[in-house]
């Protein structure tokens, strides 16, 4: 069995893990003392080195990233965190700013020193507030401790960290809408190129990174790239965190190794909940084409993840057994993409709110044979056609669901309606009522 790799979450158990004393008692900010005395290039190839990829879904090479500033345009350069994390399942950089808000600063600080730029913002979900007093408060530590501002650390390099707070659209967590967001107007996503390295953040050039991505640089330059290569695969380097939610024993944050598969972490956590078996399940969240219980031991890598048909997106594991409505499930899932679409483009706006009056009529049973394939011609129309992945990552549950559930569809309008006791799949389905006994 591969085994855990608690490095982002090795103090998450300590009282005082969130305070910048907690962080530095465990050789916190020792990593941005060592990468000051570095040349910011250096840093950038180490980066390159490690094979770290972008750890918010794309999976796109952050050092690569890094690289594509251009080097003769004059205007600022501008670091921006996409702490928008919003898509449903998705749940690791919240608990992760929550529990070790520290790790993030100094990742931030590295980041910005490595790409030469002076200002830095975090852009944060609104509505997680507590998340966000705990940023600003180790965003004011970190100043007071000479780590932030003018002159860190006596090295001659100043640097400005924003911890701003969004107003929570989804949409803010596609980058270019984020940078629109946080240049005050709406946010809707932008047509590329030119991509944020190049014209992104007040025109200049920008890199936007995912919090998981910014927080797993301090290791790197702490350890070296050999370090975070021993872990992972070949193509898919380093570790990551694994979130496990819905029917399963021991929901939580698993951080492991890319490569562990579903199998391996569902007897670290306990298996499906007892008496029931896997039905289907998400390997990158809401967005990814659903998986089933014969990939089981698909490897969760970017590679093997997308050979078998999916993503592996946010790795946002949600766990559903057989007394799920697959067809409930992924209504429930449209209607949040139609609710949370900008409208900017006609393909997204329009496509999503009629799948969900096409779901939704199926769901009563009273659909047809050709609602199913009127869905598939929808996304047919959607896929590839928007401005953003928000339209893409709406098609994915209904075309793999169909795939994998067709005949599932088919009994909801042959049999009238549909086929399932919601009730059996809530948590607390199979606990003792009132009667029995009182609720535990």
């Amino acid at each position: 069995m591969t085994t855990l790799t608690p490095i982002l979450s090795r103090n998450w158990d300590r009282p005082d893990s969130f305070t910048i004393d907690g962080y530095r008692a465990t050789g916190g900010y020792e990593a941005l003392r060592r990468a000051l005395t570095m040349d910011p290039d250096s840093i950038v190839d180490l980066v390159k080195q490690s094979g770290l990829r972008g750890r918010g879904g794309a999976g796109f090479p952050t050092g690569m990233k890094w690289g594509f500033l251009p080097k003769d345009n004059p205007n600022p350069r501008y670091l921006v965190v996409n702490a928008d994390e919003s898509e449903p399942g998705t749940c690791k950089d919240i608990p992760l700013m929550l529990a070790n808000p520290h790790v993030l600063v100094e990742g931030v600080a590295i980041a910005a020193y490595a790409i030469r730029s002076q200002q830095a913002f975090i852009y944060v979900r609104g509505e997680v507030v507590h998340v966000v007093r705990r940023l600003r408060q180790a965003v004011a530590d970190a100043y007071e401790a000479g780590l932030l501002g003018k002159d860190v650390l006596g090295s001659g390099f100043d640097l400005d960290v924003v911890v701003h707070s969004g107003a929570g659209a989804y949409i803010c967590g596609e980058e270019t809408a984020l940078l629109d967001s946080l240049e005050g107007y709406r946010g809707q996503p932008r047509l590329k190129p030119p991509f944020p390295a190049v014209a992104g953040l007040y025109a200049s050039p920008t890199v936007v990174n995912n919090v998981e991505s910014i927080a797993s640089v301090p290791g790197i330059v702490a350890n070296g790239a050999e370090w975070f290569t021993s872990m992972g695969t070949e193509k898919s380097a380093g570790f990551g965190f694994f979130s496990l939610s819905g029917h399963v024993t021991n929901p939580g944050q698993y951080e492991a190794p890319l490569g562990i598969t579903l199998r391996e972490l569902l007897d670290m956590a306990g298996g499906i909940r007892e008496g029931h078996r896997l039905k289907f399940w998400t390997p990158g969240g809401s967005s990814t084409p659903i998986f089933t219980e014969e990939h089981l031991d698909t490897p969760l890598d970017f590679e093997s993840v997308g050979a078998a048909g999916s993503m592996l997106g946010t790795r946002a594991l949600q766990i559903f057994d057989e007394t799920t409505c697959v067809v409930r499930a992924v209504g429930r899932w449209i209607a949040f993409y139609a609710h949370e679409s900008c409208g900017k483009c006609t393909p997204c706006r329009e496509g999503n709110f009629w799948m969900v009056q096409v779901l939704d009529r199926l769901e009563r049973g009273e659909g047809t044979e050709a609602d199913i394939d009127k869905l598939l011609q929808i996304c047919d129309n959607l896929l590839g056609r928007s401005f953003c992945a928000l339209g893409d990552g709406a098609t994915s549950p209904v075309m793999s669901s169909i795939k994998h559930f067709r005949q599932e569809y088919v009994d909801h309008f042959e049999k009238g309606g549909c086929p399932f006791d919601h009730s059996r799949s809530t948590l607390w389905a199979d606990r003792p009522t009132t009667e029995e006994g009182g609720n535990r």
